[in-house]
């Protein structure tokens, strides 16, 4: 079972980006090809019946794993990034994280109009950075398909901060 799996090697850094914080580190996960493969498998079966035009992927783990998911669903990768990342127009979003607060960016021809986003990152804490991402796909006129995460960390309840974008949102391993 995937969840097993994950949960064996995802490692917990203490005070990690700052005092008080329990950062899940995923990047022992890369160290396995077979466990990286079995993770795009088990969001390619989630996701078998939704239709997807794009995956976005926010910086920066969410690249790792939302260029593979965008090439095994057969669709094109759009990059969220962090400000003076992105080499052409664009647009912007700022919001607040649980520790601090950041702005993401978008090229403003990342996608046509009318095309169903899947917005992906590793981890799902109160949803402000995923929140934001569907803000920038709604203001280039696509709709969020939905969300996937690797790790929803549940207690901090960001799943309802995004059912107001899309009420599909997939997850590999609950905290």
């Amino acid at each position: 079972m995937i969840e097993n799996k994950l949960r064996a090697v995802i490692r917990d850094i203490q005070d990690f980006p700052k005092p008080g914080i329990v950062f899940k580190d995923v990047t022992p996960i890369f160290q396995d090809q077979e466990l990286c493969s079995a993770v795009i498998d088990a969001f390619a079966e989630r996701l078998v019946d939704h239709k997807i035009d794009v995956v976005a992927g926010i910086e920066s783990r969410g690249f790792l794993f939302g260029l593979m998911l965008a090439n095994r669903l057969g669709v094109p990768f759009v990059p969220v990034r962090k400000p003076g990342k992105l080499p052409f127009s664009i647009i912007r979003k700022s919001y607040d994280l649980e520790y601090g607060s950041a702005t993401i960016e978008m090229h403003t021809d990342a996608f046509a109009a009318g095309s169903r986003v899947l917005i992906h990152d590793d981890l799902l804490a109160t949803g402000g950075t995923a929140d934001a991402a569907a803000s920038l796909v709604r203001e280039l006129g696509g709709s969020v398909a939905g969300f996937a995460f690797v790790i929803n960390l549940d207690f901090l309840n960001g799943s309802s901060r995004l059912r107001e974008h899309s009420e599909n949102i997939f997850t590999l391993i609950d905290y």
